[in-house]
């Protein structure tokens, strides 16, 4: 890896691992042999080899462990962490200090967590690199997120059925309200967010992000990143932000009651404001921005849709299957879907195949069955009656039973469509989301 001449502060991949990555790695055997063949070379190469086959991949994190006689490299695809190979504890320590060197973390400490971050160049691609080290019981436990602007999608590549696309559409473009996304780590929800600021950002309208950090840079938007260590935090650039005349804010996280309470405020006073929650459900949004310390009142008035997410992978149409499904699957797919909506169409569960993906899987798929991941959603509106609902302080149940009631779809139900129309399966909507 050389220093890049083009960018200031990038560092580059060798142009011959490049090329060989690109002709040979396809799969995860692929990528273990290939870093075997590196394994006696130079860190520099090796660390080049580990980096882009994993960017190749489409992996979404790489983990080095340090265990008590080697050290494990894997990678995260699809969501789902796998093997690539275990080497020496001297390989570890090797990579380790080349990480830590291009990240700017500090080499002489390794009793406490540290974050940094570098930047990779690929022609004219940037792809950020955030690096996580932490104390281990056999050393440095390294952690990279791979952010790759190829990863950008707009709404329209979300894969939303129509019900959902029709009403994320005309609730983004409101005038003001506020959208808050739900979901885990790694559940999708900024990817959700920037669909939507690509889908509504024009030059006639001021849009300003505030994350922790920036996860992709969007043309046309103002993005500032939080710095704690500097006294920076959500609530100090938002009190910033609402001065700068925007039209569009989008606040990477709702953490505590100052975010909440000026989040609302703006939404309140002629601003779109886009948020993420830490939540299980759509209907635990309000809940939980009550538990914050927010007004009910201002919570009515300001949220205007509350979504929540999960990403589930497809079963890969190299190898996969269909069969009929079994009396008890096709029981639970009767009960589940009974009280859809009636604008969803499906097809007649009576005569339907559903996936079954191939024992093993094959080259295309990494072995697993699975390639490539969508997002399951629910979703409900703040109408009138919610509004007053809210001011009750009412239960989580009782809000998702309103929810269903004016016909949310829950997550849950989502997945059995994707199931009915060949999507996914049965067993990996059940990883991933609890059944009903």
């Amino acid at each position: 890896m050389q220093d890049s001449k083009k960018i200031l502060g990038a560092v580059t991949i060798n142009p011959t691992i490049i090329q060989e990555v690109n002709n040979e790695v396809k799969n995860i055997a692929d990528f273990k042999k290939k870093v075997e063949q590196y394994i006696a070379q130079e860190t520099t190469s090796l660390l080049d080899i580990i980096l882009f086959s994993a960017i190749s991949l489409g992996s979404s994190d790489i983990h080095i462990e340090p265990e008590e006689k080697n050290s494990r490299l894997r990678v995260r695809l699809d969501g789902v962490l796998q093997d690539v190979i275990f080497f020496e504890q001297n390989i570890y320590h090797n990579i380790v200090s080349r990480l830590k060197l291009l990240s700017k973390l500090k080499l002489n400490i390794k009793d406490k967590p540290q974050d940094g971050r570098f930047t990779i160049a690929i022609d004219d691609l940037l792809i950020e690199m955030r690096v996580s080290s932490l104390p281990a019981e056999y050393g440095e436990s390294i952690v990279m997120r791979i952010l790759d602007p190829r990863n950008l999608i707009g709404l329209d590549a979300l894969g939303l059925r129509k019900d959902l696309s029709d009403i994320f559409q005309k609730e983004i473009n409101k005038p003001n309200g506020m959208i808050i996304v739900t979901g885990p780590t790694g559940s999708g929800k900024t990817t959700t967010l920037y669909a939507f600021l690509m889908k509504i950002q024009n030059p006639e309208i001021k849009t300003i992000t505030i994350e922790d950090p920036i996860e992709y840079h969007l043309k046309g938007v103002s993005q500032t990143q939080v710095a704690p260590e500097k006294g920076y935090d959500f609530s100090d650039g938002l009190r910033s932000i609402v001065r700068q005349d925007p039209d569009v804010i989008l606040v990477g996280e709702i953490r505590d009651l100052e975010t909440a309470k000026i989040s609302l405020q703006a939404s309140l006073t002629g601003h779109l404001v886009l948020s993420t929650l830490h939540t299980n459900d759509a209907a635990g949004t309000i809940p939980r921005l009550v538990d914050l310390g927010a007004d009910p009142a201002s919570i009515a008035s300001g949220l205007k849709m509350a979504i929540a997410q999960r990403l589930v992978r497809k079963v890969c149409k190299q190898c996969s299957t269909t069969k009929k499904p079994s009396s008890e699957e096709m029981a639970g797919l009767e009960k589940g879907l009974a009280n859809l909506p009636k604008t969803i169409e499906l097809p007649n569960l009576k005569t339907i195949q559903i996936p079954e993906i191939k024992d093993g899987g094959c080259e295309a798929c990494n072995f697993t069955g699975y390639k490539g991941r969508r997002g399951l959603y629910e979703a409900f509106l703040v109408d009138t009656e919610m509004e007053r609902f809210i001011l009750t302080k009412a239960p989580v149940s009782d809000i998702k039973q309103l929810a269903i009631k004016k016909g949310m779809v829950t997550m849950w139900q989502s997945g059995l469509i994707d199931i009915v129309l060949g999507n996914t399966t049965l067993e990996e909507v059940r990883r991933v989301v609890e059944e009903e």
